[in-house]
């Protein structure tokens, strides 16, 4: 395989999903490898706001809606919506076929059990259900929230990747108190969480679940929004704090990508032709 080696540039690299094949992992397998900015120390996304978990949380999660690169929303996890009443009655209808990594089936139960659980974390989550009267799911597919007062960001809210995200999970596991962290990593995203590979402080490995339903639409990948079709079949974090290590690892073609480089290090990458610089400003 021709080596393609970036220098990811950016706060958080949402998109891994979207990079084609870089390296061999093992016999017939691809992997990107990854140097993260920094290393992955909590694994709940509605628990903590750092970005490396929310990075973990777009490979691992999926969200009702998402957001694209000038912040409008679109639907992911869901099929579509409908809004009444002047905006105080919405429902939202879930794509057919989604399943957790668990193989059990993604229903409106469990999104209803994470939103409520997200909301008690998050201040714009927590601001929505201040005006909702309820929130119910009428049956398996679909999601009700009857509004008190209008809060016309309620699909940016749903979709947001900054924050605490609104990740749905099993509704087991999100019945559990908001005050502790769920440890368990079972979401319906493009890759699962290969728990047993995780080396804190080194390594951190995801790997392509074979259960996940993309969108089928005409639309690309625009940040959070569209299809997540993942190219590769394991994504591996190298935990390198050391930023010129990392370099230096890059260029012996050892890691794929690194991600947040001092500038000082541009002048002697950019004369390297097997690497390309990218910039990306992510949304809030």
């Amino acid at each position: 395989m021709d080596r393609r080696s970036f220098l990811l540039a950016s706060s958080a690299t949402a998109a891994a999903w979207a990079l084609p094949g870089m390296s061999w992992a093992a016999p017939g397998k691809s992997a990107f490898r990854w140097v993260p900015q920094a290393d992955l120390a909590l694994l709940d996304p509605m628990f903590t706001t750092v970005a490396m978990t929310q990075v973990h949380a777009q490979l691992v999660f999926d969200t009702l809606f998402g957001l694209d690169s000038q912040y409008l929303p679109s639907p992911q996890m869901a099929a579509g919506h409908t809004s009444e009443n002047d905006g105080l009655l919405w429902k939202i209808t879930l794509r057919d076929g989604l399943a957790f990594h668990d193989g059990s089936p993604v229903r409106a139960q469990d999104a209803v059990a994470s939103i409520k659980r997200w909301s008690k974390r998050d201040l714009m989550g927590r601001s929505l259900m201040q005006a909702t009267e309820s929130l119910t799911a009428l049956d398996d597919k679909t999601i009700q929230f009857k509004l008190s007062k209008p809060f016309p960001l309620i699909l940016h809210a749903l979709g947001r990747q900054s924050g605490n995200m609104a990740c749905i999970m099993p509704e087991r596991l999100a019945s559990q108190p908001e005050t502790e962290a769920v440890k368990e990593m079972v979401g319906s995203g493009p890759f699962t969480f290969a728990a047993a590979k995780w080396v804190s402080g080194s390594r951190v490995v995801y790997e392509k679940f074979a259960g996940y339903v993309p969108r089928k639409d005409d639309r690309k990948l625009d940040f959070a929004a569209g299809p997540k079709i993942a190219h590769v079949d394991e994504v591996h974090w190298h935990i390198i704090p050391d930023r010129a290590t990392a370099i230096a690892a890059l260029q012996a073609n050892e890691v794929d990508g690194v991600e947040m480089v001092d500038s000082d290090f541009l002048p002697i990458l950019t004369q390297d032709p097997n690497i390309k610089l990218v910039k990306r400003s992510l949304p809030p």
